[in-house]
């Protein structure tokens, strides 16, 4: 029988493997082995929880209940409201509630707090009435965000609370910069930022947590542990034990607490701030809990075994915690029935009020207007050959710059006028930066605002947004424009959106070295500011001139919004291009270009290396060229080029990025719309190659367009 029972075991296990079933059954066992796990881990959590009361006072665990049955019954009545079909879509925390109001009750009222979906507890611990935060739900004008965003997905000052976009992730590194700023300006303050467990999986997570474990930033990175990231429960997103076990590998403090405990949360988070404010670290704190509700109210809840909702229905942080006050007497029944009746009028009137509110009647002006935050500088009389200069410099005294001196200078003024600009960046501080530019900025500016950084562009851009966020202002270097990709999220998501969504501007620069010719391939050499010309919110700098650079960069700087400054490799040391620049800090106007050339048979259309491409071509031709330098790419100069192109009927737009889908297209296509009937000739883009820069030299001068240009350039002519 034995030898048999063997026998069957074999065969049936050569099946499996001609099958190829073999490791999917190892994967099912595994699974249930798993989920079995967390189930057993669950059941060390049956009963009550049991409260440790410590020195808080009847008044002070009063406040607690007070604060943690408000979310609830909002929650309650949203879900009503939703079945009703009078709200769209609703993230409950039900279950939850615990660790918001824990966290948010343990916090000054100016410490900043950066929460998720189900964290309606900090926005009413916070004391938004909930008539605000119901227009805001509804997509009303009377919201944070006038009928932009829904849910939490806004920021307000006046509550020191930043709330999440849909990237996951994305707002660790803003609480690093807004812990950078209070850290600098000495405030003694602490930030605290929300990530659920499945969110810490995103790149965004280690980004932020290693920048702030490098500069000893004084951020809680709370961890909401609730065992499943929408569907996928825990041991299909990570294989540790505990979000704790990071703590080792961060070098940093980590605490494993129970998140259904209100007063648990609340006495550590208490502590741990008094802790951090007098000694700045950041610090893990995972709490662990459970979502009682699907993802969102559409998602259900069937991917979750019916054992686990059993176990925790007896955790659940606001009954267990109206149980303790009631047998310790802190509050008695009649107490209980006041405190929410109260909180249930403010409700009801709170829905009465914003279900009245008119529909918002789109107003085109006030859209775009409020893309970017007003900026409107006194526009000074110029110097000599200097357009529209914002500053004019105060004296005449000029000396030879190069491009590059010229932008390093321009940096530095900019750092002695503004005190409250941060450089971050790779290798800025003691090397200088890989391209000099900031060389001799730490002797004069100190560690505190010319900062090193890890290799994690997405978190030092999110930092810069953290720094905009508390006043401060922000230039971020990327080492080559390349490199900027690993923070497209920031720069599109957070930076660019911020004031149209609500109201915040990012007052960040990202200065991106660019452009191909010195034999670097393809991830050195990319011309990529068409990947940002699409983004409403964001600018684009791009000069080709010292003169440019340097008053171009103080203005970037100077401006209130997210400003993308490119600037071309081949032109850092060219001395052929050295020309006298002011001595003194001046800006120019941003958004004007720049006429190089004047003449009546063609408008050349172009901006960095280009304009010197066109510019040498035409003099040795003999061509009498009408070449403008766009200078600034976002916004751009419509009324420079429609006037050129009015006078000499001839366009051509000369540009190094890629053929396809270039800034030439867009500027072209305007052309076509409102200058049609000046024209006597098609408009024509050259551009280079829709291949990537390759290495070889001699390939990448037959990839970019200066010998094309020429041709293209006679045919226009000659048509």
């Amino acid at each position: 029988m034995i030898l048999w029972d063997f026998l069957l075991i074999f065969f049936v296990l050569k099946y499996l493997i001609s099958m190829d079933l073999l490791s999917e059954l190892v994967f099912f066992i595994n699974k249930k082995k798993e989920e079995k796990k967390m189930i057993d881990e669950s059941l060390l959590l049956r009963g009550m929880i049991q409260y440790n009361r410590k020195h808080y006072s009847n008044e002070e665990i009063a406040n607690l209940y007070k604060a943690i049955i408000k979310p609830r019954m909002i929650e309650e009545k949203m879900l009503i409201l939703l079945r009703q079909g009078k709200v769209s879509k609703w993230f409950s925390g039900i279950g939850q509630e615990a660790i918001s109001i824990g966290t948010v009750m343990a916090l000054h009222k100016d410490e900043y707090i950066l929460p998720l979906h189900r964290n309606l507890g900090i926005f009413t611990g916070r004391d938004i009435p909930f008539a605000k935060l119901f227009s805001q739900w509804q997509g009303k004008m009377n919201g944070f965000s006038k009928g932009r965003e829904r849910s939490f997905h806004f920021g307000t000052n006046e509550y020191h609370i930043v709330g999440m976009i849909s990237h996951l992730g994305a707002m660790l590194g803003v609480a690093d910069g807004i812990a950078l700023a209070g850290m600098l300006k000495n405030e003694k303050k602490v930030t605290v930022v929300f990530s659920g467990d499945g969110g810490a999986s995103e790149g965004d997570f280690h980004e932020a947590l290693n920048t702030a474990a490098v500069w000893q930033l004084p951020v809680i990175f709370l961890i909401e542990n609730n065992g499943y990231g929408l569907s996928t429960p825990s041991n299909e997103q990570f294989r540790f034990k505990s979000f704790t076990d990071k703590g080792i590998g961060y070098g940093m403090e980590a605490y494993k607490i129970d998140g259904n405990n209100l007063l648990e949360v609340y006495d550590t988070v208490k502590n741990l701030s008094e802790s951090i404010r007098s000694k700045p670290r950041p610090v893990i704190l995972e709490c662990m809990t459970f979502r009682m509700r699907g993802h969102e109210e559409a998602s259900g809840t069937k991917y979750v075994p019916q054992e686990l909702f059993d176990i925790w229905a007896k955790k659940d942080p606001v009954s267990n915690f109206e149980k303790f006050v009631l047998e310790y007497g802190i509050l008695d029944e009649q107490d209980i029935t006041a405190i929410k009746a109260e909180i249930k009028e403010e409700i009801d009137l709170g829905v009465e009020a914003v279900l009245n509110e008119p529909e918002i009647i789109p107003d085109t002006a006030t859209e775009m207007a409020d893309v970017y935050m007003e900026y409107k500088p006194d526009v000074i009389p110029s110097h000599g050959h200097l357009q529209h200069v914002v500053h004019a410099p105060e004296t005449e005294a000029k000396s030879k710059k190069r491009y590059v001196d010229a932008i390093s200078d321009g940096l530095k003024q900019a750092m002695q006028k503004h005190d409250n600009l941060v450089l971050m960046g790779q290798d800025i501080a003691d090397y200088g930066g890989v391209f000099k530019i900031t060389q001799g900025f730490l002797e004069e500016f100190g560690r505190g605002r010319v900062r090193n950084t890890p290799l994690c562009e997405s978190a030092i851009i999110g930092a810069g947004y953290g720094l905009s966020i508390k006043g401060m202002k922000a230039m971020v270097e990327m080492q080559f424009a390349d490199f900027v990709s690993v923070g497209f999220n920031q720069i599109v998501n957070n930076l660019a959106k911020s004031h149209y969504r609500w109201g915040q501007n990012a007052d960040v620069v990202v200065r991106m070295p660019t452009g191909a010719g010195v034999g670097a391939g393809p991830f050195h050499s990319q011309s990529n500011e068409a990947w940002f010309f699409h983004v409403a919110g964001l600018k684009i700098v791009y000069p080709s001139t010292p003169s440019d650079a340097k008053g171009l960069i103080t203005a970037a700087i100077e401006d209130p919004n997210p400003v993308m400054f490119f600037e071309h490799k081949v032109l850092y040391r060219n001395v052929e291009l050295e020309e006298d620049v002011y001595d003194d800090y001046y800006a120019l106007s941003i958004g004007e270009a720049r006429k190089v050339r004047d003449g009546n048979d063609v408008s050349i259309i172009t901006y960095g290396a280009g304009v010197h491409w066109a510019s040498s071509h035409v003099e040795k031709a003999g061509i009498d060229a009408d070449i403008i330098d766009l200078r600034t790419l976002l916004p751009w100069d419509k009324e420079a080029v429609e006037a050129s192109v009015r006078k000499t009927g001839k366009v051509i737009i000369l540009h190094e990025d890629t053929y396809t889908g270039g800034i030439g297209a867009e500027i072209a296509a305007h052309i076509g719309r409102h200058c049609f009937t000046y024209l006597d000739a098609p408009v024509v883009r050259t551009a280079s190659l829709d291949t990537p820069v390759p290495f070889n030299m001699d390939l990448e001068q037959n990839f970019l367009p200066k010998d094309r240009f020429a041709k293209d350039l006679e045919d226009l002519l000659n048509y």
